[in-house]
């Protein structure tokens, strides 16, 4: 190494005797400490922190900070103490009683490679904060979202042997809302999916992968086939076998239909987690890529193999078989979608709200006929859909605080239906309508009496006054119906719309919020831009805007380590307030 770069920081007796000393060769505060006849160099900001290390105490070649107690190797900087990280060492040379030190060595390893390499550590021990330095360090390298979301794909599907959960699940909907949102609400978005996969694999055993099948020509009609019968059997050996050669001989598309086909060989799987999950497993895969895909289906395949089924649920049975409704239109389907084939389908007016009411052979004709007239999937989804917003939107607060798990479920559902419609155009999809559409049915005493749609027609106020009024219902308690009335002024006033999306976005992304109130803003922003008209949108965001209000505040916790992690990146002090 050239002398150039080496810069005279102290006198060598000097530090000796007077022991620690701070110097700031090119501006770096370099902490140098005398121990054991050597000098050592090192950052003096510890890297979990930021407190001066050279107030710390060096013994026996450990240098302990005084805050938090993290040790660090002296000489490479090493940590003891993954929640710490290790600490930026500086080459030293002694000269002529003169000490010089290289203020700007080469790193190790690429910064970004740190930094991916310190997210996984996060994970694995799930510290939040290192998480978040990571994320947000990762941000500032150009690669804030890419790598966090693969690096935390990999992570979830090797850690957990349960599998896809909702961990990776919730890792989906954050990067699903990525573009939607602010810059800052995207570093926490990213903070709350790779927390929620290290979280949902934490105290779990790895997951050990099976092996595709080998015959290079399987047909996708016998690939469904085999899938269908080993989800049937609850064999997951062989489910996983099969889809990983479906992965790897089809189209996502063929991939879509086979695993559709299985979600609805029984109603309502997993009280709907089992189809919802799927979903995000295919837009977790647009997000990094389809090559990923047999390895990220693989871990979906206990939620088939291991589902509860809702037919053996007593609520789907009495005091009406609406599981027999729902399998008398399975029978049926082949005959329908015959005869709808080349017709095009005009929603009958008055449609929704016969989904929405008390009488379920009813509601089963009205599907029965939109298929027969040539109604798509995804158009039947569409109104499905609608129906189950309308449920979270009038849920009636007199009802008890866990039933709004129950028409959330619903909402889940079916918005992962109309999104698998949209991938495949399989006559399975119109089963998973159909038990979507029960769903809805049975959700129907939540609306009991149904909490009224704010339809406020006009309002002079000012937009964005409007906003922080709704952003303050998420620091009160029983401000729900509130939230919604505000939801419906904003579109009344003509505000930006993408702007109140990210007032939402920033009023649940500050806050501890749960894994249903995490999927219930997602699935509700998926409604709004699938929403055919304003007043499809502006329900869309009273919905979700009332079961945020319902589920807040909380304590904040994860916005607190946040801030930490961003106030360190920023260079701040915090061991001085």
């Amino acid at each position: 190494m050239a002398d150039s770069e080496y810069v005279r920081v102290a006198d060598l007796a000097d530090l000796r005797d007077s022991g620690p000393e701070v110097v700031s060769p090119a501006g770096h505060a370099i902490a140098l400490f005398h121990h054991e006849g050597e000098v050592y160099a090192v950052d003096n900001r510890c890297p979990h922190m930021g407190f001066p290390l050279s107030k710390g105490t060096v013994e026996d070649g450990l240098l302990t900070c005084h805050w938090h107690h993290a040790r660090f190797e002296l000489a490479e900087g090493d940590t003891l103490d993954i929640f710490a990280d290790d600490v930026q060492t500086f080459p030293v040379e002694v000269r002529d009683g003169d000490v010089y030190v290289d203020p700007d060595p080469e790193p190790d390893v690429p910064p970004e490679t740190r930094w991916r390499n310190r997210l996984v550590d996060g994970m694995a021990e799930t510290l939040s904060l290192v998480q978040a330095k990571a994320v947000i360090h990762l941000d500032d390298l150009g690669e804030g979202f890419t790598t966090p979301v693969e690096t935390a794909v990999e992570f979830g599907t090797t850690y957990r042997a349960d599998g896809w959960g909702r961990g990776l699940t919730t890792l989906g909907a954050m990067a699903n809302l990525y573009d939607r949102v602010d810059h800052a609400e995207k570093l926490r978005a990213m903070h709350v999916g790779v927390g929620a996969v290290a979280d949902n694999c934490s105290g779990e055993p790895p997951r050990f992968d099976q092996y595709a099948l080998g015959n290079r020509d399987l047909t996708k009609a016998r690939l469904k086939s085999w899938f269908r019968e080993n989800c049937e059997v609850r064999d997951s050996d062989g489910a996983e076998r099969t889809i990983r050669a479906a992965a790897a001989l089809l189209d996502p598309a063929d991939i879509a239909e086979i695993m559709v086909a299985a979600g609805t060989d029984h109603l309502y799987m997993n009280a709907s987690h089992t189809l919802d999950f799927l979903n995000k497993a295919f837009e977790t895969l647009d997000h990094v890529g389809w090559e990923h895909a047999e390895d990220v289906l693989a871990t979906t395949v206990e939620q088939f193999t291991d589902a509860a089924r809702a037919e053996e649920r007593p609520e789907w049975r009495q005091p009406v078989d609406v599981a027999a409704l729902c399998f008398e239109v399975h029978e049926d389907l082949d005959d329908l979608c015959e005869a709808g084939a080349g017709r095009a389908w005009d929603r009958p007016d008055g449609f929704v709200e016969t989904l929405l009411s008390e009488d379920p052979e009813a509601i089963v004709d009205a599907l029965r006929a939109a298929i027969r007239e040539g109604a798509t999937g995804e158009q039947l989804a569409q109104e499905v859909s609608l129906a189950a917003t309308r449920r979270v939107a009038q849920f009636g607060t007199s009802n008890e605080f866990r039933d709004w798990n129950t028409v959330h479920h619903t909402f889940t559902y079916a918005n992962a239906v109309h999104s698998l419609a949209r991938r495949t155009d399989a006559d399975e999809i119109y089963r998973a309508c159909v038990d979507a559409a029960m769903s809805v049915y049975l959700d129907r005493f939540l609306n009991q009496p149904p909490a009224p749609i704010p339809d406020t027609q006009d309002s002079d106020r000012d937009p964005e006054t409007i906003r922080e009024e709704l952003l303050g219902t998420f620091d009160e308690t029983e401000s729900v119906d509130r939230a919604g009335r505000l939801v419906a002024e904003h579109f009344a006033a003509g505000g930006d719309r993408d702007a109140l999306v990210r007032t939402l976005a920033h009023g649940l992304l500050r806050e501890d919020a749960d894994f249903h109130t995490l999927q219930n803003f997602e699935a509700a922003v998926s409604r709004f831009d699938c929403a055919s008209d304003e007043r499809e949108q502006r329900l869309a965001l009273i919905a979700t805007a009332r079961y945020l209000s319902a589920h807040f505040p909380t304590r904040r916790e994860r916005e607190q380590t946040f801030n930490i992690a961003r106030r360190l990146h920023r260079g701040e002090s915090l061991h001085a307030e």
